[in-house]
């Protein structure tokens, strides 16, 4: 695990017990409640793997129509508020590397990421989409919704690497501060990464998140 990986996780490890707080701004309301709607029609009736669930905003509101359901997280701070939503006792709950997701998760028709992809390095990106893949049967629907710029309003990048990731530092409650990578691909981007592995890739810019859904080629 690199620095700055760790870090991260420390960071949202920390911030779990109030990660809801960003969902409950203002402006972000009519964003969250398109959103809220539009996911769970997307991957009704499939086998969902979700990807860094965190603490489970998002399985929420999918596993009440998800066929069958792996919520997965490198942290088991997040996992325990998430094990504690509504609605999904039947989802099973794991703690997982996003970039090694192995065989005993099984193999499924639908991929969700929220929030998750913004937080991966440029350099593994490809990677981690690849590990992604791996669990996921031909044809299998892939959503993955982040923040827009907009986000730097209040986060704005404090660093930016040699390979081009950017940093931003946060604050918890508690009063420390971290280095948190936060990268914002375009449009454009994501649809040269997806094109050698995906079809029918679809973007999405909403005021304050985008998303971008495709079947996996």
């Amino acid at each position: 695990m690199t620095h700055a990986t760790q870090e991260m996780h420390q960071y949202y490890a920390g911030r779990a017990p109030y990660y809801d707080a960003v969902y409950l701004k203002p402006e972000r309301q009519q964003d969250i409640a398109w959103l809220r709607e539009h996911l769970p029609q997307r991957l009704a009736g499939r086998e969902v793997l979700e990807v860094a669930c965190g603490t489970g905003y998002w399985t929420q509101h999918i596993a009440p129509v998800a066929q069958h359901m792996v919520a997965t997280d490198a942290n088991a701070e997040p996992l325990a508020f998430a094990r504690q939503r509504p609605g999904v006792q039947q989802v099973h709950f794991t703690l997982a590397d996003a970039y090694a997701l192995g065989p005993e998760l099984g193999q499924f028709d639908a991929a969700f990421a929220g929030l998750w992809f913004s937080h991966v390095p440029l350099e593994r990106q490809a990677e981690f989409l690849h590990g992604l893949h791996q669990r996921l049967k031909p044809g299998a629907r892939v959503l993955m919704i982040d923040n827009s710029t907009v986000q730097l309003q209040d986060f704005p990048i404090a660093e930016t690497d040699a390979a081009g990731n950017t940093y931003q530092h946060r604050a918890l409650r508690d009063g420390s501060v971290h280095r948190v990578l936060k990268n914002f691909p375009t449009e454009a981007q994501l649809r040269t990464l997806l094109a050698p592995m995906a079809q029918g890739v679809q973007f999405r810019a909403l005021d304050n998140f985008w998303m971008v859904e495709y079947e996996l080629a």
